[in-house]
């Protein structure tokens, strides 16, 4: 039972360990301070549900989805990150960047919460992870091995977004210069570039 644990922790923790959109945004709002908990609550949650769904057998359905409707998904999700790629990197030509945002208004939890949405379900890396990659590991063991696996691959996620969301507060201190803002919002658009090319790519957009 501890290697089916254990191999499903080290899968998920390799897995989610990529740098990406919503890894990014879960340091940004730890950053700001806004919401830390639900955002992380939500990110882990969501994995759990995924894990869980490509566990008991929906893999091998999803799969046949993505490979008739893969474009499609890539294409939009491709546009999507662009876009919120292109608005930060406003941010970083934008004088005294962190001051701005500090005395803005915060987002609402209702409005972060569907930006992370997006960010988590209309990436399609997200499903092969979840539900084809690790569904499809999942197989090889016993039903009650199968929990052990889960529980492994869904703890790793829980321990990662909450490190990140809360650690990302050691660096709140460096944010009070408006460069280091600068130079994060630079990094997030930078990956979300990385990421809608990769994805315009992979769906024969480009």
């Amino acid at each position: 039972m501890f290697t089916a644990f254990l191999t499903g922790f080290l899968l998920g923790i390799s897995l989610i360990l990529v740098i990406g959109a919503q890894n990014a945004f879960v340091l940004r709002q730890g950053i700001l301070r806004q919401h830390i908990f639900y955002v992380v609550l939500f990110c882990a949650l969501s994995d759990l549900l995924l894990i869980s769904i490509g566990i008991t057998g929906i893999s091998f359905f999803f799969n046949n989805f993505m490979t008739q409707f893969s474009n499609l998904l890539f294409g939009f999700s491709s546009i999507w990150l662009a876009t919120y790629g292109l608005i930060r990197l406003r941010s970083v030509f934008k004088s005294n960047s962190y001051f701005e945002i500090d005395l803005s208004e915060p987002k609402s939890l209702i409005q972060t919460l569907s930006i992370l949405a997006v960010l988590t379900f209309a990436n399609p890396h997200v499903y092969f992870d979840t539900l084809v990659l690790i569904g499809s590991v999942s197989q090889q063991f016993s039903w009650n091995l199968k929990i052990a696996f889960a529980t492994g691959a869904s703890l790793a996620s829980f321990i990662f977004f909450f490190s990140l969301g809360y650690g990302a507060k050691i660096f709140a201190p460096l944010m009070q210069r408006p460069i280091y803002w600068r130079i994060l919002d630079l990094l997030i658009a930078v990956i979300m570039f990385t990421i809608a090319i990769k994805l315009a790519y992979e769906g024969n957009w480009l």
